[in-house]
């Protein structure tokens, strides 16, 4: 006798954006992970695909991703697919009757949406394709505007823009469930933030990390080199304390020349507390102080939930710590616009191994086990090899991603995650 597959062993279907594509398996690995769900992708799976088909999910384990994921648009029931429309409709009528019947009542209202990838169909093809599934028994009545049930039907036309197929290489059918969080890149754009500066991290990196983080509600998280705090906004969203320091004064403050263009002057009211409550996350805000992040000041013992930083790499922003004249020749004098105490610190070279050392010793003792570092490597492209990542017998690499710059340079988003406690033995590294 035939065995029906019941609700709870359906397989969903993913759409995702086809930007930031080195980064969509992580996110959704890291998602999957907070419900205590493996990633198990359907057959022939294929990472650069923009859909991917998902098993052994809960209706309710892929909203919890969609209420998270900036990489993914929208997600679907998967009702049935193919290569062709023949093998679709063979498909569809083999999909059990009684995980159809529910959304097909006299009752309810539908539409059927079309979606192609790589290519743009005029108004009339979409009409014909939409009537060609008549063989679908949709008995409620057609509500464009407010539908109670939404199916799609998504064709496949490969990745390439310059070779588009005249038919689609795939094609699927399904009840739509669930829109991703694309929203945000737009609302959280840092064209529109109230304090920003050269370096602000993009919306949609910003959410990125977090989510590879598995930054969650009540977690506290700290960002070492937080600038104007873009990764502090993205994590106090998904409701987490956030806190940070930075060896610049003037941005800490926020004061000081300002970044904007036809603005010579920072505001009154431009800080990194003033982002979170212009997106209403005021009350998560823990604080942000002036530290050198070469330097100890926090007490012994696990202290965060997740470490995520964008280190400085000398490009744009300088790596500097501070030291005195005896600790090096090329010491060199602060910012001409610094406006803080009379006693200046000395200002000198932070070597960026030397950050990438410190930054995995301190997350390796004040993370929690199971907590993760998320930050940004930059690489010359001729020469990587991952050997260069930097790794930490106390901490577990989860994830490598590139973001290309330029055809000689780019940045990898390394992710790790605390899988024991370290030795006690002082973590800084001695003076030489």
């Amino acid at each position: 006798m035939a065995i029906h597959c019941s609700r709870t062993c359906l397989q969903y279907l993913i759409h995702l954006a086809h930007d930031n594509v080195d980064f969509r398996l992580p996110e959704i690995r890291a998602l999957l992970s907070l419900r205590g769900k493996p990633f198990d992708q359907g057959e022939n799976f294929k990472e650069k695909s923009p859909f991917w088909r998902l098993n052994g999910l809960s209706e309710e384990d892929v909203n919890s991703i969609m209420a998270r994921t900036v990489c993914a648009k929208s997600a679907f029931e998967l009702w049935g697919h193919g290569r062709t429309h023949i093998e679709l409709r063979t498909s569809l009528l083999k999909y059990p009757t009684e995980n159809m019947s529910p959304f097909l009542q006299k009752d309810s209202t539908y539409k059927i949406n079309v979606y192609t990838f790589n290519k743009t169909l005029e108004f009339e093809d979409r009409i014909k394709k939409i009537d060609a599934m008549e063989y679908l028994s949709f008995e409620g009545r057609v509500n464009l505007r407010n539908p109670k049930h939404i199916f799609c039907l998504l064709e496949d036309y490969g990745t390439d823009p310059n070779d588009i197929p005249d038919e689609p290489l795939y094609i699927y059918f399904g009840r739509w469930i669930a829109d991703g969080q694309r929203e945000l890149i737009r609302s959280h754009s840092v064209k529109n933030r109230h304090f920003i500066g050269n370096t602000s991290m993009d919306a949609g990196l910003s959410f990125i990390m977090a989510n590879h983080a598995r930054v969650k509600a009540y977690d506290l998280v700290y960002d070492p080199f937080v600038g104007t705090g873009s990764l502090l906004v993205a994590c106090s969203h998904f409701g987490a304390y956030v806190c940070g320091t930075d060896i610049d004064y003037n941005t800490i403050h926020g004061i000081g020349k300002a970044s904007r263009k036809n603005q010579k002057w920072r505001g009154p009211d431009e800080n990194i507390r003033a982002n979170l409550r212009q997106y209403g996350s005021e009350k998560l805000y823990v604080d942000v102080l002036v530290s050198d992040a070469s330097k100890p000041i926090w007490r012994d013992g696990v202290l965060f939930d997740a470490i995520i930083t964008d280190p400085p790499y000398g490009i744009r922003e300088s790596t500097r710590r501070t030291g005195s004249q005896k600790d090096s020749v090329n010491s060199v004098k602060p910012s001409e616009d610094y406006v803080g105490d009379s006693h200046v610190p000395v200002s000198m070279a932070y070597h960026l191994s030397d950050i990438f050392t410190d930054l995995l010793n301190f997350s390796a003792h004040h993370l929690v086990i199971g907590g993760r570092l998320v930050y940004w490597l930059p690489i010359y492209r001729p020469e990587y090899c991952e050997e260069m990542v930097p790794l930490n017998a106390c901490l577990r690499l989860v994830s490598n991603c590139e973001q290309t710059l330029s055809s000689h340079t780019s940045r990898r988003l390394i992710t790790m995650e605390k899988i024991k406690e370290p030795e006690k033995l002082p973590f800084f590294r001695t003076p030489s």
